[in-house]
């Protein structure tokens, strides 16, 4: 009794935290928990956004002296934003229910190097979490004392677990507390912008003879050629301005049906509110001629020159502006928390990741993966001290690798569908366009950033798609292992045709026999195995049987109603020919399926309904022996049968494990 009390009060303290579990089987949960394409620009376009507090200040302080050039900077960032907004605009048609950069190199590509594009995205979305928290945590102490800087990390760290949990709970929770933050930020930038060219609208023609003379100058100091280089440069070392677009391709399927007008009408949002600010920004930097000051940011020092006339006003703008950039920092966080999960869960269902991460908690999250993305960020953090330079440095070189990756494989795509599709030249060059400037932004950055750091990032990378590759292998091998049993199953499929679709008369229950419950995983050699073990083992004490399979619900198949729908008739359909073979063989046998996420608890509570009914019966799981019992073993399979065992043991219900030497 005391121990389901201890039980009832865990549940009470989650329910608190963690908010109440989701009902997989209500019609309506895909609706409440998708976002429009309003929620879905403030969780998935925060990290694009706060890219214009950082990209536009490095590319123009790499100019160095010769700023009018900014403007062609300027120029080809916001051409660059929306050639791969456009690009990405044509992966989410060919990939409606979700078009990350891993799966579509996967597709169009190889399976390989799809695991290193999402390799890739996972390191990016952490240094994502880590970047915005920090560099969050910096501006919003630019406004205290330097005595008090020694605070700055343990608020980093706490509002770090503050998106972990909010994203623990769901994606609507983590998004909504967002929106008054985000809409401020969109509201005093904008503001910003318009009122600097308002204010110097007589100077813009001045502004336009200037560049051209600047860049005459240049041209006679540095020669053309070192002119265009300076320009690539500066336009390379602002790539941290792209980062975040591919985040709607990604987030599909937390998207409002309909997704694919969902998607677009949310890039669209993205790339026009970036490419506003970028371009905005920067144009105001040379219209009231901001230089860099030490301890400020040149977005600061352009909005300390603009309110300089306007007394208190102006301070209160002042502090609203830079607090709302400051705590749009932590939002952009977001992008790594809702991102980072779905894209480790499905290098988890295609087996390049332990298949833990595919699965989800009773909120219906993938709780794994946040947890990974939240521990990792959380360790990145404290070994970097938040130093912003530091992670700069490492931030926008994996972006990139995905990016290239991506547009590869449309190029590839549209090639190979030349014939049947109509209009492929015209999709073909938006890719082609797309594929160059990621590859030059990807090899500039990599040349300029590698002795600053960037090789940490590239080890980091390669670490982990060494790791991809040794899970793979495992998962390979293991298989190969099981196929041992898949004999008893090509003997069953080898019965006379026209035998197979005779029905058989399932012989009648014996009240006097006793009956075995196992639990099953489909129709398959291993659960043929668990049956012939228990007729051997207990030499026909069992005389009735029952079946029980669990719909797991995981990442991979909670995309839609169609898809529960399907999972629902296959686990059915799956119990059917069980019910066959025991006919077949002279037993009595039934099934009981349910659907769930949490496998041991459903398993509980199917195997009550048949307690109900058969309250002396015995139940059965098979359990998978290694060779070896090692960490690795452990780590990546599923021991839910001991779990389910000492579920049973508490409630006094005699269960059994079989052992199965692979």
């Amino acid at each position: 009794m005391a121990e389901e009390e201890k039980v009832s009060l865990f549940r009470r303290m989650r329910r608190v935290f963690m908010g109440r579990a989701r009902n997989i089987s209500d019609p309506n949960i895909f609706h409440t928990m998708s976002l429009v394409a309003f929620f879905a620009w403030v969780g998935l376009g925060s990290d694009g956004l706060t890219s214009s507090c950082y990209g536009p200040e490095e590319a123009f302080l790499t100019l160095g002296h010769h700023t009018s050039l900014a403007v062609f900077v300027a120029l080809g960032t916001v051409i660059t934003i929306f050639i791969i907004a456009a690009s990405y605009s044509q992966i989410i048609e060919l990939f409606p229910s979700g078009g990350g950069g891993y799966l579509v190199a996967s597709k169009l590509l190889s399976p390989t190097m799809g695991m290193i594009s999402g390799s890739a995205l996972l390191i990016d979305y952490v240094l994502t979490i880590t970047l915005s928290i920090a560099s969050g945590a910096d501006a919003l102490f630019s406004f205290f004392p330097p005595e008090y800087l020694h605070f700055k990390m343990p608020v980093a760290v706490i509002a770090l677990l503050i998106l972990t949990w909010l994203n623990m709970r769901g994606v609507k929770e983590s998004v909504l507390p967002l929106v008054p933050v985000f809409v401020i930020f969109i509201l005093t930038h904008a503001f910003v912008i318009v009122y600097a060219f308002a204010m110097h609208a007589t100077g813009i023609p001045a502004l336009i003879t200037s560049t051209a003379a600047d860049a005459s100058a240049t041209s006679l100091e540095l020669g053309k050629l070192g002119m265009v280089l300076l320009v690539l440069k500066a336009y390379s070392m602002g790539a941290g301005t792209f980062t975040g677009i591919e985040a709607v391709s990604n987030g599909i399927p937390i998207l409002r049906e309909p997704k694919i007008i969902t998607a677009r009408h949310t890039m669209r949002y993205m790339s026009f509110s970036l490419a506003f600010m970028v371009f905005g920004l920067i144009v105001s930097y040379l219209l009231f001629n901001v230089e860099h000051i030490p301890g400020k940011t040149l977005n600061a020092v352009l909005f300390y020159k603009m309110t300089a006339g306007w007394g208190g006003y102006g301070h209160v703008f002042l502090l609203i502006t830079l607090v709302s950039e400051a705590l749009l920092l932590f939002v952009a966080a977001q992008t790594g928390f809702l991102d980072g999960p779905r894209i480790l869960s499905n290098m988890a269902l295609d087996k390049w990741a332990p298949t833990r991460f595919a699965t989800l908690n009773d909120r219906l999250v993938t709780q794994n993966g946040v947890l990974i993305m939240g521990v990792s960020a959380l360790l990145l953090m404290l070994y970097s001290h938040g130093s912003v330079r530091f992670l700069v440095v490492l931030y926008s070189i994996n972006v990139f690798v995905t990016f290239s990756l991506s547009q590869l494989g449309m190029v590839r795509h549209w090639w190979q569908v030349r014939h049947s599709e109509e209009n492929w030249h015209h999709r073909m060059f938006i890719n082609a366009i797309g594929l160059v400037l990621t590859t030059f932004i990807l090899v500039s950055v990599v040349i300029l950033k590698f002795n600053e750091g960037g090789w940490f990032t590239i080890i980091i990378t390669g670490s982990l798609v060494a790791v991809a590759v040794m899970i793979k292998k495992h998962y390979n091998e293991t298989w190969k292992l099981l196929s041992k049993f898949n004999t008893l199953l090509e003997i069953e499929n080898m019965e006379d045709p026209s035998q197979k679709n005779r029905k058989r008369r399932m012989p009648a229950y014996k009240p006097k026999g006793d009956t075995a419950v196992l639990f099953v995983n489909g129709f398959t050699g291993v659960g043929l195995h668990s049956v012939f073990a228990i007729i051997r083992m207990f030499r026909g004490r069992f005389k009735n049987f029952v079946f029980i399979q669990i719909g797991v619900v995981d990442s991979g198949t909670f995309k839609g109603e169609s898809e529960i729908k399907e999972l629902r008739k296959h686990t059915n359909d799956e119990l059917k020919r069980y019910i066959e073979f025991m006919a077949k063989h002279g037993y009595y046998a039934e099934s009981e399926f349910s659907l769930g996420v949490e496998i041991v608890d459903a398993s509980f509570e199917a195997a009550k309904n048949v307690l109900k009914k058969h309250p002396g019966a015995v139940f059965f799981a098979g359990q998978l022996v290694f060779p070896e019992d090692t960490f690795l073993t452990r780590f990546l399979h599923n021991y839910s049968a001991f779990a389910l065992q000492r579920r049973f043991y508490r409630q006094g219900i005699p269960f059994i494990i079989l052992p199965m030497r692979v």
